[in-house]
């Protein structure tokens, strides 16, 4: 292990590589980002599970970016939750924000329903934004009452065709006399040398009957390193992607260390709106004239809040008639 510091850190990706398997990944803590972005909702127990998933897959996800560019996770479901949106502005800035019903999830009384379940049927959109049309890129993969790990091996097979495995944790703790929330994830992919080797046997063979010597023509079976890895990232608890003495670092080791694994420089991460008054401007200019003067409320004022992270922006009519005829001219 190139850099072994075992000390807990909060907040950081961290990238690492299993050279001998072939494998690559990306571990993710999140502590007082999430925290922050669920604490200011209040969202119930359920739904910040579901949040806390969906962020630290998009900041694993995310995190690929090299320069200035946003990855964005949006769910439309028939669910529960039927909406959840996660914005990470590349390098580090993490935001998000959901819908729920709140009656629906009342009526489920003390049950303890999973992700999917939750979220229901629907889609996931997961979208890659580099600033131009050109660089926009954007994934989608069906929701069937499947939660995000799974939708994240059904998006790398389907769009990138790269063998990836996800493991995903989050939870409630009790710390400083409030309770806190934490998530974790951890990513690999299989990336060989050689393009035989990513051949993945996950292809369905439809009607044809079980055992019959067609099921097995030209379905590969999967490479002994990638079995391997998958094996030992199944060894992993969910306690360990979000305890805070374990460290990332730690972690790898556990799993890694009879094949050798490197880490490489993390990056930070902290929750930051990308709200501002220049962002709601241009929102209010896209609407007719006469659809602002409806958003007047009874105070003569127009009133905005933030999805995102609640901020609430005043808006006197007058003036924002005078400053968008003022940079329309």
């Amino acid at each position: 292990m190139s850099s072994t510091s075992f000390e807990g850190h909060d907040d950081v990706v961290l990238p690492f590589s299993v050279e001998p398997l072939d494998v690559r990944g990306r571990v993710v803590r999140l502590g007082p980002s999430v925290d922050t972005i669920l604490a200011r909702h209040g969202y119930p127990a359920l739904v910040a599970r579901v949040i806390g998933e969906a962020a630290a897959l998009t900041v694993m996800l995310g995190a690929s970016l090299k320069l200035e560019g946003r990855f964005q996770l949006q769910t439309k479901t028939d669910g529960i939750i039927d909406m959840v949106v996660v914005d990470f502005n590349a390098p580090d800035r993490l935001r998000a924000t959901a819908r729920f019903d709140q009656e629906k999830l009342d009526a489920l009384g003390s049950g303890t329903p999973s992700t999917g379940e939750l979220l229901g049927s629907g889609y996931l959109a997961m979208t890659i934004d580099q600033g131009t049309d050109r660089s926009r890129y954007q994934g989608v993969v069906a929701l069937e009452g499947q939660g995000f790990e799974e939708a994240a091996h059904q998006y790398f097979r389907q769009s990138e065709q790269i063998p990836t495995q996800v493991r995903l944790a989050v939870a409630e703790q009790f710390e400083n006399g409030r309770h806190t929330y934490r998530a974790g994830g951890l990513m690999i992919q299989f990336l060989p040398s050689s393009p035989e080797r990513l051949r993945q046997a996950d292809l369905d063979p439809g009607d044809i009957p079980e055992g019959h010597p067609s099921n097995d023509l030209g379905a590969p079976s999967e490479d002994d390193a990638w079995l391997e890895a998958k094996s030992l990232l199944g060894t992993v608890e969910d306690h360990e992607l979000i305890d805070p003495g374990v460290s990332s670092e730690r972690l790898l080791y556990r799993l890694f260390h009879e094949r050798g694994v490197r880490v490489f420089e993390g990056q930070h991460v902290h929750e930051e709106c990308t709200c501002s008054h220049e962002r709601i401007m241009g929102m209010m200019r896209r609407f007719s004239p006469q659809d602002r003067r409806d958003m007047v409320g009874d105070n003569g004022r127009i009133g905005i809040t933030c999805e995102f992270c609640s901020r609430f922006y005043d808006l006197d009519p007058a003036e924002l008639e005078a400053e968008i005829t003022r940079t329309e001219a």
